[in-house]
């Protein structure tokens, strides 16, 4: 079974890439194989509702990095989301590629539907509530299985734009537990 981490930050090796790969290792511990995807120095377009995957069935837009990373979504059996908070939000390229891997799939039946998965959201101070519900939300509407954990998987972390999550123990110790109750609920469905 596989597992993709897509971490939605821009900067090189920052808190929100440390934390998706620390979710990664969890994982990789219990056996799974893992791959993180960076969307630092990709382009993703936005969708633009031209409704081309409906006749195409895929995505219609071109001339970008959006079809091997949706093709890695499509092929993974969990999933997860990592995003820094920018003004109580998911970054916006993060969004544009969740917002056509999600409704392309619907019209191209590679649906995303029993995949396991979750968000991980990091701020400096505060934000992060709207922006996990943000990722949450697309899970769900996804129909995916989101395993629960001790507190919401986020961390604080970021002062001055410093790679500093390794400090937040409370956090690192909810995102492990989140990667346990994974691994359990992707196993039990895997037997």
């Amino acid at each position: 079974m596989k597992v993709v981490g897509i971490s939605g930050s821009l900067r090189k090796e920052g808190n929100t890439e440390y934390l998706v790969r620390f979710a990664l290792d969890q994982l990789k511990e219990q056996g799974f194989e893992t791959e993180l995807i960076s969307l630092r120095g990709k382009t993703v377009q936005p969708c633009d509702g031209c409704y081309g995957c409906v006749k195409a069935n895929r995505c219609v837009i071109e001339g970008d990095d959006f079809e091997p990373i949706a093709d890695k979504m499509y092929e993974a059996d969990g999933i997860i989301l990592g995003s820094p908070v920018y003004y109580s939000s998911v970054v916006p390229q993060l969004m544009a590629l969740l917002d056509r891997v999600g409704f392309s799939s619907r019209w191209s039946g590679k649906f995303m539907s029993g995949k396991v998965g979750g968000p991980i959201t990091v701020a400096r101070r505060t934000g992060h509530n709207l922006a996990f519900a943000q990722l949450l939300m697309w899970f769900y509407i996804n129909d995916m299985i989101v395993p629960g954990s001790s507190y919401w998987s986020m961390s604080v972390a970021g002062t001055r734009g410093a790679r500093d999550a390794d400090k937040d123990q409370e956090g690192l110790d909810t995102i492990k537990h989140f990667c346990e109750n994974m691994a359990h609920v992707m196993k039990k469905l895997h037997a």
